[in-house]
């Protein structure tokens, strides 16, 4: 099979070799002509023969927008457009009827698997119409991992990005439980080798998983993470998350806790906690430390 690949990445360029390895022709275009096949998207869609196949795999929002945007252009009735990037669902109900108008294709795709995918697979949800699913399928066949599991199609445009978002906000949480967990274990006394109590928990455990490996991993290289800012990024997803079990009255407390434990890790001297020691210092005397 043919695709046209948009967006070259760190996720996008491995998933252009994972493709090709299970033989699959694969013309990518990237704003990075070092690492790009052709030069523009409309080199891009006069290499494909038709009905084309594009995913795209760039930052939501804007930068997708303006990709399917020209891509809406450029294509014809009976190619297909794959959103692989993080969009927001909402976002891929707008596509999908930006391109029906043209009779051109849409299917979303959450994509998980990140550095690790090109060797390990990529863990794949994808939602649309069964005959667009129909069209790309080769193309998931080579990027899913081996075996039974880790693809599949979520349901209608949107479910996958869907997926994919309450994927990432169970992983929030998932992270910022094995942190706390961490930091409790380092702040006493008694534990004299954290590191050592996280490898245990590798095997025979109700917590072991791919990221306790990872964590392992990281404190393999950094013992007491002493090179790292306790500063930690959210991408969106968790915030939609939040937002959407608002929408539907559906109570996350772990993963809302944990996007706010992101936002807490983004101050050097939190105004909330200076109210509470003033709280604490006015009705019970407790002392407080000045600047």
């Amino acid at each position: 099979m043919e695709l046209g690949l948009v967006g070259l990445g760190k996720m996008g360029g491995n998933m252009r070799e994972r493709i090709r390895r299970a033989g699959h022709t694969v013309i990518g275009y990237d704003r990075n002509p070092d690492v790009a096949d052709v030069h523009s998207l409309e080199e891009l869609v006069g290499k494909l023969k038709a009905p084309r196949a594009i995913w795209v795999m760039v930052p939501s929002g804007a930068a997708t927008q303006a990709t399917i945007d020209e891509l809406a252009d450029l294509l014809s009735p009976g190619d297909i457009v794959v959103d692989g990037g993080n969009s927001r669902w909402t976002d891929d109900e707008k596509h999908a009827v930006e391109l029906g108008i043209k009779g051109i294709g849409f299917v979303d795709c959450g994509v998980s698997g990140g550095v690790w995918g090109l060797e390990n697979g990529y863990a794949l949800m994808y939602g649309g119409h069964a005959e667009h699913v129909a069209m790309v399928q080769p193309i998931f066949d080579a990027l899913k991992p081996e075996g039974e599991f880790g693809s599949v199609h979520a349901g209608k445009v949107g479910a996958g990005h869907f997926a994919k978002m309450v994927h990432n906000g169970i992983e929030y949480a998932m992270m910022q439980a094995y942190a706390e967990g961490w930091e409790l274990l380092e702040k006493v006394n008694s534990v004299t080798d954290v590191r050592a109590v996280f490898r245990s928990w590798q095997e025979g455990t109700v917590i072991r998983s791919w990221l306790l490996d990872l964590a392992v991993k990281a404190l393999d290289d950094d013992e007491h993470l002493d090179s790292l800012r306790g500063y930690a990024e959210d991408s969106g997803e968790g915030r939609w998350t939040v937002e959407a079990a608002i929408d539907n009255a559906v109570p996350l407390p772990a993963i809302t806790a944990s996007l706010f434990a992101r936002f807490a890790s983004r101050q050097e001297d939190s105004p909330q906690m200076k109210m509470v020691a003033a709280l604490r210092n006015q009705f019970g005397g407790h002392a407080v430390e000045n600047k």
